[in-house]
């Protein structure tokens, strides 16, 4: 929960930018992987589970849902309502559960949402190259919005306007007031 999930940033080239949603992309894959692994190790190994097999084959269903499909979107501030169990319970502003089926749920939910973040990205990403086609030019500073992870806004600098203000600035800071 250290990162930082909004930020302005500012990027010297397209290049440079697409380096960043690869590497983005990348993690968010490794992460889903992980994650994956474990609900599929945790839906064998779960004594539990292996009771509920209408549960079971709900989950494994929608393990196998792929990033690029469409889902519906959450609501946010209300509790999920596919595949809830009764073994939640509100304090304040968290559910806790003390089953393995709350356990699985929430492995589930999380490479959902990490799916839908790939997804994103990779619209950006798609973005991005067309924007590559329009032939923007060198001199560009992209200062870029990022919300939850995601590009958002770019907005478009001419390198000259920086080094400018550069200057300005450098001269402001010292200019010197001669008292006669």
């Amino acid at each position: 929960m250290g990162n930082v999930v909004t930020e302005i940033r500012s990027f010297y080239s397209i290049k440079e930018i697409n380096e960043a949603l690869e590497e983005e992309i990348e993690q968010y894959k490794a992460i889903a992987e992980e994650y994956s692994q474990w609900l599929g190790s945790f839906l064998r190994d779960s004594e539990t589970m292996q009771e509920d097999k209408e549960w079971i084959n709900k989950m494994a269903a929608l393990k196998k849902s792929k990033p690029n499909k469409k889902t519906k979107t959450k609501k946010k501030g209300k509790p999920k309502k596919t595949l809830a169990s009764t073994e939640w319970i509100q304090l304040k502003e968290i559910m806790l559960s003390a089953s393995e089926q709350g356990e699985a749920e929430i492995l589930f939910e999380a490479i959902e949402d990490i799916n839908k973040k790939i997804e994103k990205l990779e619209k950006v990403k798609d973005s991005i190259a067309q924007m590559e086609k329009s032939g923007l030019g060198k001199d560009i500073i992209y200062v870029t919005y990022v919300c939850d992870g995601v590009p958002e806004k770019i907005v478009l600098r001419h390198k000259r306007d920086q080094e400018f203000a550069k200057k300005f600035q450098y001269i402001a800071d010292f200019s010197v007031l001669k008292v006669t």
